[in-house]
């Protein structure tokens, strides 16, 4: 009977949340504000699963989930949260309206196929699916991304091919392949894999694998072509030694017994490779002793930021997150003071274009989500990569993988003191005091997480301050990518040791700003300023030269997007004419830019925004995303052409706009990028500032602010402190000891 009582009162509460939604719906009353941007979180490992099994229980799909390491069958490749339209998501988030259908996308395989092809689905509803249809058009196979299980073939016929290069290997190395414990030689892939659509021939460099083995090219590079399904079919066309050419490893091997190619011998191992480790050498000749702990970041009062679920709240600031597999991490919903600002502030890709002289590094043009980089966020240090007392989140992904995978603390939530305040004055009285000191106290919230994606590290920063600002940027550190040293190879980067060159190469970070200032229907125009000469009113003899202000609308979509080589306006604004603030300005948001790097070398495909540093087109929902996972190894047939997005040159007056942002910069590696490039100076991004969207600095709200007066006007006998903290912050002392774990493993 107890049981009955208990199903009849779970039933009865189910009844009344249901008639509770309705009830909300019906009344146009719009949800609570965690519940509502739940729509935009990600897939939880019940309902990744749940996709993967109803997608294998489809018997037309020929899905299998076996072991068999064969590429000749059809497998689940990704799934992820598809978001819905943002029509629907709107309506719902400030009117209560129905509930948008949680919706999963999901990436297939077909290598079973007559004709194999990469097909992407919708599934839904969650977290049970019961329906799927394809979603856009099928993808050559030959653009797929690389897997774990086509790589580790690569690899094993890679080995297979270089056997009559044993000796020669040995000989230049010290290193081989098989039976070779502790000196084993590893690889790394370059892309685009060929020179045209529908190839897929890969340059394979090399390397000692060592801690660092990206320093460690052994000067080796082969050209496999593995476009064909059968790994038996897969054959080297070419290699690559010291500067000369080979037809075949055969070929090499004979010249080499002869005397004919000499080897470069490498420096001994380990006595000599310490260089490209993390292990501390050498000391500092000035400062004390840095065997202690430096400054911290501690919070004596608690956390002054909520974060409950996806759901982020900071001094006014209010956001919806989500970790995406395929590009990283987005911010949805975006408002201050409860009034939206943006819709959306993403990642969209991260584009490395290199130059070198050796055949791999002439080839390398990375474009990285075709690499799964959102789905490389690995585990985040605390006192590292975040302060201790950071909140931590995990993130789960279902790439290449036969079930969800756990990345644990893969962002991090924390609270930053900047170090300088955000705004101060000291207003003399210039007789040796002050009518008045104030300043409020310079913090912003940061959310944080990383893409490991081979050897370099991408950190990516969303920061927000309490005057409105909004800053988003990246940091570059981890490995160079490097080539084998020749004196040919001094045209493009630098000697960084006996036999390693540092390439040159472009960074470029593309972001999207759905930027919804004041409302949907926004404006973009750009500020200057002018010089005019004027005559003094009052000395009309006396000529004058001062700025004045010039605006420009941007009407159309072509006069918003901006080339290369010229310089961009100082002042990028979008905002809503029909909405001015108190003082009758348009109410609007500055995008500024850090920096916008250098101009994208090589196909429109291979730099599908390159051509931009902004862009500004209408929102239209068939223009999600900027990229795509097969443009890399099919750049010149692009999926996604970012041209298309621009030749309506639609109207930019009134409407719902998006704001495409390249930032990067050119990275020519020097000896200090030795073993890592460091973060500073290797930073970019821009800014979202308000501009007349407040009447005033909304940071006056903020009770962390100082003001000091003269106990009397002019006297030195004291002053009056006046705070809203308390006086005294407390010690700012971690408990918890230092722990990481670096594993991430299927739940």
């Amino acid at each position: 009977i107890y049981l009955k009582i208990l199903i009849f009162l779970i039933m009865w509460s189910s009844a009344l949340a249901v008639f509770g939604l309705l009830a909300a719906s019906a009344s146009g009353q719009a949800p609570q504000r965690h519940e509502g941007v739940s729509i935009f979180s990600d897939l939880i490992p019940a309902e990744l699963r749940a996709v993967r099994d109803f997608l294998l229980g489809r018997p037309e799909l020929g899905l299998q989930a076996d072991p068999d390491p064969s590429l000749t069958k059809n497998r689940l490749f990704l799934v992820e949260l598809l978001t819905p339209k943002k029509g629907r998501a709107l309506q719902y988030l400030e009117s209560g309206g129905r509930r948008p259908r949680r919706q999963a996308r999901a990436v297939v395989f077909f290598g079973a196929e007559a004709q194999p092809n990469v097909t992407e689905y919708v599934v839904w509803p969650l977290p049970a699916p019961t329906s799927y249809r394809p979603w856009g058009k099928p993808a050559p196979f030959a653009a797929r991304p690389m897997s774990q299980l086509e790589f580790g073939l690569l690899s094993q016929r890679l080995a297979e091919s270089l056997a009559p290069l044993q000796q020669f290997l040995l000989d230049a190395s010290g290193f081989g392949f098989g039976n070779c414990g502790d000196r084993c030689l590893t690889l790394t892939e370059v892309a685009p894999r060929g020179l045209a659509s529908g190839e897929r021939r890969t340059w394979l460099m090399l390397q000692r694998f060592v801690e660092g083995f990206f320093l460690h090219p052994v000067g080796l590079e082969v050209l496999l072509d593995h476009r064909e399904l059968d790994p038996r079919l897969w054959q080297v066309q070419k290699l690559w030694y010291n500067g000369h050419y080979f037809s075949s490893a055969e070929e090499l091997a004979q010249l080499h017994a002869s005397g004919a190619v000499p080897v470069v011998p490498l420096p001994p191992h380990p006595d000599e490779s310490l260089f490209s480790t993390f292990v501390p050498r050498g000391s500092f000749s000035a400062g004390p002793p840095t065997d202690a702990h430096g400054a911290k970041v501690c919070e004596p009062q608690g956390r002054r930021y909520w974060v409950e679920g996806n759901l982020v709240e900071y001094s006014g600031w209010s956001l919806a997150f989500r970790l995406r597999t395929s590009t990283g991490l987005q911010l949805f919903d975006v408002r201050f003071n409860g009034e939206r600002v943006a819709y959306e502030v993403s990642v969209q890709e991260a584009i490395a274009i290199y130059g070198g002289n050796t055949p791999a590094a002439m080839q390398t043009k990375y474009i990285d989500v075709g690499w799964g980089m959102g789905s490389v966020t690995h585990e985040l240090a605390p006192g590292v990569d975040c302060p201790e007392g950071a909140t931590f989140l995990d993130a789960h992904h279902l790439y290449d993988a036969p079930g969800p995978v756990r990345f644990p603390r893969a962002l991090c939530v924390f609270e930053l003191p900047t170090g300088v305040p955000l705004r101060r004055h000291f207003d003399s009285d210039f007789r040796g005091g002050s009518h008045f000191y104030a300043g409020l106290e310079g913090a912003a919230l940061v959310l944080r997480t990383t893409s490991t994606v081979y050897n370099y590290d991408y950190l990516w920063d969303f920061l927000l301050y309490p005057n409105g600002v909004l800053e988003t940027k990246v940091h570059a550190t981890g490995y160079l990518h490097t080539s084998f040293y020749t004196p040919e190879g001094l045209r493009y980067g630098n000697r960084l040791q006996e036999h390693l060159l540092g390439n040159i190469h472009t960074h470029l970070v593309h972001y999207k700003v759905d930027l919804d200032v004041a409302g949907l229907e926004n404006s973009f125009e750009t500020l200057d300023v002018a010089l005019e000469n004027i005559s003094l009113p009052w000395e009309p003899s006396q000529p004058l030269v001062q700025p004045r202000l010039e605006p420009q609308p941007r009407l159309r979509e072509r006069q918003a997007a901006f080339p290369f080589g010229k310089p961009l306006p100082r002042y990028l604004l979008f905002g809503n004419p029909a909405k001015p603030n108190r003082w009758g300005h348009r109410r609007s948001y500055r995008l500024q830019l850090s920096s916008h790097g250098h101009p994208c070398p090589g196909t429109e495909g291979s730099c599908p925004f390159g051509r931009y540093p902004l862009a500004v087109t209408q929102h239209h929902n068939n223009e999600d995303t900027s990229s795509s996972l097969y443009i890399q190894n099919d750049p010149w047939s692009p999926t996604v052409s970012f041209e298309n997005f621009l030749k309506n040159d639609e109207s930019l007056e009134n409407q719902d706009l998006v704001a495409w942002v390249t930032v990067g910069f050119l990275h020519i590696p020097h000896s200090e990028d030795i073993p890592n490039t460091s973060t500073p100076g290797n930073v970019v991004g821009f800014y979202l500032r308000p501009f007349n969207f407040f009447d005033e600095d909304p940071s006056v709200a903020s009770r962390r602010t100082v003001i000091v007066r003269p106990s009397e006007p002019g006297g030195r006998s004291g002053v009056h402190v006046q705070r809203w903290t308390p006086a005294d912050p407390m010690p700012c002392i971690s408990q918890e000891p230092f722990s990481y774990n670096g594993t991430y493993w299927q739940v």
